[in-house]
């Protein structure tokens, strides 16, 4: 998709499945499972969407998946197998790990960035040797200092080569990236999540990671239990959802199995996803 003078594409890291419980907090089952079936294990499909931008001569991803680095209990917790997309899925593009100038990451939970990283002779280094990997200080923080509730989440292995090596690049609060490209601080779902606002030629794209994850969550009560500031996501989206709705957003949904690129549209009674083919058309 090109607006402006900005293309942003995407692909599918990997398929995956999570507790429906998990993913839609207090809703009970019997509202959720009508919009998203589970299977007999109460799971729900999710897939780890990614994006790349090509902008001001630069190529960026947006957060990089699960990664082919899973232990075995992990494979558990997100059931998969472990396999990753995200080499052959940038080759889809025409790109490989090195043409990657930034790694976007809205947040170190192990789906978002897994993928950092890959294991060489029993060691773990940066998959992409190029690129500067953008990332929010509080999260950063947040990984190494883990409890009870997070520990599962994040893996600072995998995450401290990063550091080694020189690639990280520390942004607190809401920061202007480049012209036309915000990171935009939202917490709610961790300590340091951010999402990412893109502008050029009049059109607006947003991808705000796992606050907007599908369409399902432009409905504010369905917040997942997994965020640890559910009433700061709460907020973040009510604010959020007019804007986007009255400026024809086109929203970048990271666990959307579907349809990772569309506009929120207000429908008599729910929100509507219209496809991103009808979402460019002229108006």
């Amino acid at each position: 998709m090109k607006f402006g003078q900005f293309e942003i594409q995407t692909f599918v890291e990997s398929y995956f499945r999570l507790d429906g419980g998990l993913m839609f907090g207090v809703i009970p089952k019997s509202m959720w499972s009508k919009l998203l079936p589970a299977d007999e294990n109460n799971l729900v499909p999710m897939a780890a969407n990614l994006f790349v931008l090509t902008a001001h001569g630069k190529k960026m991803i947006f957060d990089v998946g699960l990664g082919d680095t899973l232990s075995d209990k992990e494979k558990k917790i997100y059931s998969t197998s472990g396999e990753s997309n995200l080499e052959s899925g940038l080759r889809s593009l025409g790109l490989t790990p090195e043409s990657i100038d930034y790694v976007i990451l809205s947040h170190l939970h192990t789906d978002h960035a897994g993928g950092a990283v890959k294991r060489v002779d029993g060691q773990y280094v940066p998959r992409f040797p190029n690129a500067t990997c953008v990332v929010e200080k509080k999260e950063w923080d947040a990984a190494f200092s883990t409890n009870e509730r997070t520990s599962a989440v994040y893996i600072p292995e995998r995450l401290r080569p990063l550091q080694e090596h020189g690639k990280l690049q520390f942004i607190e609060g809401t920061t202007e990236l480049f012209p036309g490209i915000k990171a935009v601080f939202t917490s709610g779902h961790s300590e340091g999540h951010y999402g990412i606002e893109m502008e050029s030629g009049g059109r607006r794209v947003f991808y705000y990671a796992d606050l907007l994850q599908s369409v399902y969550y432009a409905r504010l009560p369905f917040i997942p239990a997994a965020d640890i500031y559910p009433l700061v996501s709460l907020d973040v989206r009510r604010e959020l959802l007019p804007r986007i709705i009255d400026q024809d957003v086109v929203i970048a949904f990271d666990h959307a199995v579907h349809q990772p690129l569309g506009r929120i549209k207000q429908g008599e009674k729910q929100f509507i996803l219209e496809p991103i083919e009808a979402a460019l058309s002229p108006t």
